[in-house]
């Protein structure tokens, strides 16, 4: 398994967001490596609040999140698929702690539950995880040492038991598939180069995945996007269409600003 991903794929004016807070990716314990991309960390103490917004990944993540201030509180849950721009205000103290499975990779932490049933979904960590000790968030949350919360984080995990399952193994891989090949862009003729009819891929993806294959090339299509008008330099933004597998320029404009909430040309200028 590689190592933390270091790009900043899906997160909106990246610059922005690490001015203000303490981000950090860091690795998981050995064992756990198949079934996750990294574990992500931020702290902030903001004068004044500042809201973050990220073009989800196809991921599960659990987080563990600590807001502290007159009312200070403590929770931790499972974050399904976000199927929009995820928008996220801070203010004065805080601490995250997160865990982003590869897409497929948390059914083997949750056998038998479809993943469908938390896309979209933000669910306390009791709800999906029953039998997880109350003292599973301060342990994650309270060591000031930032070893110890990665320690804390995969003795969590760990004490889940993931159990070794094929088809999530198949799922994690297909996907892999589809983020690192932009050739990929029709679900059937993916299909059928994988030797699967459509209708056997898009219930593996809806059972361990959460979205189906078509969603996922859309979605890693935007955050390509993103980074692109992020970079330094102008953007050829018809020939980027056409080389994402748009039919146009107006469809590649169409479904950034759905996404993200403005013009891709727009974007760039203002992050720039």
């Amino acid at each position: 398994m590689a190592a933390p991903r270091r790009d900043t794929r899906g997160i909106v004016d990246a610059a922005e967001l690490f001015a203000r807070v303490r981000f950090r990716r860091r690795e998981p314990a050995e064992p756990l490596r198949p079934y996750l991309e990294h574990y992500w960390l931020i702290d902030w103490d903001l004068p004044e609040p500042y809201a973050s917004h990220v073009v989800p990944h196809p991921s599960v993540n659990v987080v563990f999140q600590r807001y502290a201030g007159q009312h200070p509180v403590d929770f931790g849950e499972v974050a399904g698929i976000g199927l929009g721009l995820f928008t996220q205000k801070l203010e004065g103290r805080g601490r995250v702690c997160g865990i982003q499975f590869r897409p497929g990779g948390f059914r083997p932490f949750a056998p038998g539950r479809a993943l469908t049933s938390l896309t979209g979904e933000r669910l306390a960590l009791h709800t999906v995880f029953p039998t997880v000790d109350a003292a599973a968030v301060p342990s994650v949350l309270d060591p000031a040492d930032e070893d110890a919360r990665v320690a804390a984080l995969d003795a969590f995990l760990l004490g889940l038991g993931p159990r070794p399952d094929p088809q999530a193994d198949l799922a994690m891989a297909l996907v892999d598939r589809i983020r690192g090949d932009r050739a990929i862009r029709h679900v059937g003729d993916f299909a059928r180069a994988e030797g699967m009819t459509v209708r056997a891929l898009q219930r593996l993806f809806a059972a361990y995945v959460g979205v189906g294959p078509k969603w996922i090339i859309l979605r890693y299509r935007i955050h390509e996007a993103l980074s692109r008008a992020e970079a330094s330099g102008p953007v050829d933004w018809a020939a980027l269409a056409a080389d994402l597998g748009y039919a146009d320029q107006a469809h590649l404009v169409r479904d950034f600003t759905a996404t993200v909430g403005v013009p891709p040309t727009t974007y760039a200028t203002t992050t720039h």
